[in-house]
């Protein structure tokens, strides 16, 4: 943005941060050890104009805000030890970890693209059958709470406005039709009825479910989910890593713009892949 276009926003939250804190123009010259003649100045409408340095670490300071969130450099509005807290988290729960903290993302995102990296098979686009076989042995979650969390999402997911995008390496989905490792257990009946089901998925649902598969021996990655511009999160078990930094989010989503760079089974393609392997089984 211009300077203008910065100035005029920097007017909109530093007059944002003086009502939240219940103040007014004297209370925040004052706090800042500034004229209320120049406090006047930068909150005008006619003339936005920006603070020197001294000025605007004193306002931000007076304020408990982040300069930069008052600048426009950051979507975080809290002093830099908050903001630090803000950035990472632990998403975790006594119960059921990871259902709650996703609806809750998946809400948030409506309308924006998810990008998602499954640990193995997307849960969105799983079977009943296939979810009671994984979750049979869970302790922090039962297989019950498995497929309600599952239907919420389908149910999020079917929405008009929903974009969701998925990359998964071809080789863990060759072995899942196989039955190999995880899927050891599974009959083929189960697992026929699992890729017939996502062939149909993703051929109806597409083109706001898109499903990527890269090749496991030109590209690796960590399962994990960008939820449009607003977090990213990191799978590592029973908990998350959830990330709000905008430089983090863009990491993760640069990371997965890459997988599907380098897909060799192309989103349109996909549906009838998943269809052909199902016929193998």
């Amino acid at each position: 943005m211009d300077k203008r276009e910065r100035a005029e926003l920097f007017r909109e939250r530093l007059s944002d941060a003086i009502r939240s804190r219940d103040m007014n123009r004297s209370d925040l010259a004052r706090g800042a050890n500034l004229d209320r003649s120049t406090v006047s100045q930068l909150l005008s409408e006619e003339a936005p104009r920006l603070p020197n340095g001294q000025a605007l670490a004193s306002i931000s300071t007076a304020l408990g805000v982040s300069a930069d969130w008052l600048l426009g450099l950051s979507t975080h509005r809290g002093a830099a030890a908050e903001i630090l807290d803000q950035a990472v988290q632990i998403a975790e729960t006594d119960r059921h970890p990871v259902d709650e903290h996703l609806l809750a993302w998946y809400r948030d995102a409506v309308g924006a693209k998810i990008r998602h990296v499954p640990a193995n098979l997307p849960d969105v686009l799983k079977t009943d059958a296939v979810l009671a076989y994984e979750y049979a042995g869970e302790t922090l979650r039962t297989a019950d709470q498995a497929i309600t969390g599952t239907r919420d999402q389908r149910a999020l997911l079917g929405r008009a406005e929903s974009d969701m995008e998925i990359a998964l390496s071809k080789e863990a989905l060759e072995a899942f039709a196989r039955g190999e490792g995880l899927w050891s257990g599974l009959s083929p009946d189960e697992r026929r009825e699992q890729l017939e089901v996502m062939g149909r998925s993703l051929s109806d649902l597409y083109p706001s479910l898109r499903l990527h598969l890269f090749g496991a021996t030109d590209r690796y990655s960590s399962p994990f989910t960008v939820f449009g511009q607003k977090w990213a999160a990191l799978y590592l078990g029973q908990r998350y890593l959830a990330f709000s930094n905008t430089r983090h989010i863009q990491l993760f989503a640069s990371h997965f713009d890459d997988l599907v760079r380098h897909a060799v089974v192309r989103s349109h393609e996909a549906g009838a892949f998943v269809t052909r392997l199902a016929d193998d089984v």
